[in-house]
């Protein structure tokens, strides 16, 4: 089975920018793009590169996580629904409510520039991205070229391939086994400059280190 992929992502965008009186144009301009993309990217007609989805996420005030969330779904989780759904986890272990999510289960986020995104899992109420990544031939965490930063924290770890990360001012090549980690505000950028998809899994955290 295929991974199912995260449907209407331009539309949780669109809801979260209506919900905070933000018009296309104020929020193009915080995010440092035209209201043009910001329109085709709500529409569903392009798809944002890895910068921009941080930088849109960062000015609505939401994290990347919540757009891979059911609309239903609360922000934040109280305990007693959390227990109700342990409960019913228990009784029913075949629900997709437990922590166990399999390759077919995974929602999936494509972007622009040669990066697909799988969710690994999540636990209700937390802002953290469990995250397989894949940056294709080519691909880059920005379109442009430009370094991306964005709050919290990140860790990464190169399965295959080889990926360039650029971190402030020095530039890295990560093998497979190599792992880095990270405070997200420090100007950075991946990009795979092979022929081979690079893939690894990435742990990223909106909390900031105090």
């Amino acid at each position: 089975m295929s991974p199912a992929p995260v449907p209407s992502v331009g539309a949780r965008i669109r809801q979260a920018r209506l919900e905070r009186g933000l018009g296309l144009r104020a929020l193009a301009r915080e995010v440092g793009v035209s209201a043009s993309l910001v329109s085709q990217i709500e529409t569903g007609k392009s798809q944002p590169s890895v910068s921009t989805l941080y930088a849109i996420t960062t000015a609505l005030g939401i994290s990347v996580e919540s757009l891979f969330e059911v609309r239903e779904t609360a922000a934040v989780v109280s305990s007693a629904t959390v227990l109700h759904a342990l409960a019913a986890f228990s009784a029913d272990p075949g629900r997709r409510i437990g922590p166990l999510v399999t390759p077919g289960e995974r929602d999936v986020l494509e972007l622009d520039s040669g990066v697909v995104w799988e969710r690994l899992g999540h636990v209700p109420g937390t802002d953290v991205d469990f995250l397989l990544v894949t940056y294709r031939p080519g691909g880059s965490s920005s379109g442009s070229g430009g370094l991306m930063r964005h709050t919290g924290t990140e860790y990464g770890y190169l399965t295959s391939g080889e990926l360039v990360l650029t971190l402030g001012f020095d530039e890295q090549i990560l093998h497979p086994g190599d792992a880095v980690s990270f405070e997200s505000t420090t100007p950075h950028r991946y990009r795979n400059d092979g022929d081979e998809p690079a893939v690894g899994v990435w742990f990223v955290s909106s909390q900031t280190v105090q």
